[in-house]
């Protein structure tokens, strides 16, 4: 139901309606519209009614609008010389094929994670139980758990299974200067870890090398995947989509900066997935995360989309593993289908089934 409220010669907003829902896919099925004058207390007054068929409403164009009288029964019945009660024109009708998340990775679309770990001093010192990175008897810390709990998932939509990991946050040998940008496997060259194995080992290999400092910057590591997105962008295809994983503590120092390069990376095939460990008080990430309107740099220029989930570990310590990776994947689908809607970037090889929800649109 699409109402215009106080007009006598309303527009209405353009609206999409799936095309199974409209006539059951079938171009030449007569097809209802029947148009009221509304009242608030529910008693609407039918104004007229008129009947058409998706083959005749695609006749509409910019140039030339389709039109239909709507007619009223009663009033026809009562007047002599009736001729309707008002005229519907449509300005444009279109079938638009509607590609899921499925067609795209089907399709032949890879995405590319690149994880991002937290070393700054706020995590607490590693040799001590009390810290998020000190590794347990039992072998592991909530570092891990999240690699493990999301990486297990994130890995079977990555083509070559090769994942970019990276340390922020810490002094490195041998200048001990810190970095917010370094290699876990301390390869600037090659900084890939194979599959989610080679992400854990080179995590647990890089831990007692490195000495855990500050400040918290996210902004370095999400303007370098927007770097390498961005090059992506040149081929005008959706070939291929990006997604950095930041697993953090919560403490983040430029806020500034990465509201900026957030806003930045939302024009252009990219997600940003943070993981909150331990206790921390994660305002600034819900703060970032766009549920709640778009995101904002300090300039005032807007976001073009919410590329960004966040979901606090702790939430999930007692679930089963699939629980945290549904909830953090559970915004992935919609974004890289946004980007590349937007965008007008069909799959590189259209699927052969058809899409799950082919809409019509009206204008």
């Amino acid at each position: 139901i699409f109402v215009v409220k106080n007009n006598l010669n309303p527009t209405w907003k353009p609206f999409r309606i799936p095309l199974q829902s409209l006539c059951g896919g079938d171009m030449d099925k007569h097809i209802k519209v029947e148009c009221y004058d509304y009242d608030n207390d529910g008693s609407h007054d039918l104004i007229g009614i008129f009947e058409t068929t998706m083959t005749r409403l695609q006749e509409a164009s910019r140039t030339s609008p389709a039109e239909f009288e709507c007619i009223n029964s009663k009033k026809q019945q009562k007047k002599k010389g009736y001729k309707n009660s008002g005229v519907v024109s449509v300005k444009l009708c279109q079938v638009v094929k509607e590609y899921t998340f499925l067609d795209y990775i089907m399709g032949g679309c890879q995405i590319n994670f690149t994880v991002g770990i937290d070393f700054t001093g706020s995590n607490g010192d590693p040799k001590s139980p009390q810290s998020l990175h000190y590794i347990s008897p039992q072998g592991v810390n909530e570092y891990l758990s999240a690699i493990w709990s999301v990486g297990m998932v994130i890995q079977d939509y990555d083509s070559d299974k090769m994942f970019p990991a990276f340390g922020f946050g810490a002094q490195i040998p041998p200048t001990w200067q810190v970095s917010h940008e370094f290699p876990l496997n301390f390869n600037p060259a090659n900084p890939f870890c194979a599959g989610i194995e080679g992400v854990v080992e080179a995590y647990r290999v890089c831990l007692p090398q490195v000495k855990l400092y500050g400040p918290t910057n996210f902004s370095p590591i999400i303007n370098n995947v927007a770097r390498v997105a961005m090059q992506a962008t040149q081929q005008k295809t959706a070939t291929q989509y990006f997604v950095l994983l930041i697993i953090t503590d919560g403490v983040i120092t430029d806020l500034d900066q990465t509201r900026s390069a957030i806003v930045n990376a939302s024009r252009l095939p990219m997600s940003i997935i943070i993981i909150g460990v331990g206790g921390a008080d994660f305002t600034a990430m819900e703060f970032l995360d766009g549920d709640d309107g778009r995101l904002r740099a300090p300039t005032g220029e807007t976001a073009a989309r919410d590329i960004v989930q966040f979901v606090p570990f702790r939430q999930f310590q007692n679930a089963p593993r699939e629980a945290l990776a549904q909830s953090v994947l559970a915004e992935l689908p919609g974004q890289v289908v946004s980007y590349f809607s937007i965008h007008k970037l069909k799959p590189p090889h259209d699927p052969e089934s058809q899409p799950s929800a082919p809409s019509a649109s009206a204008l």
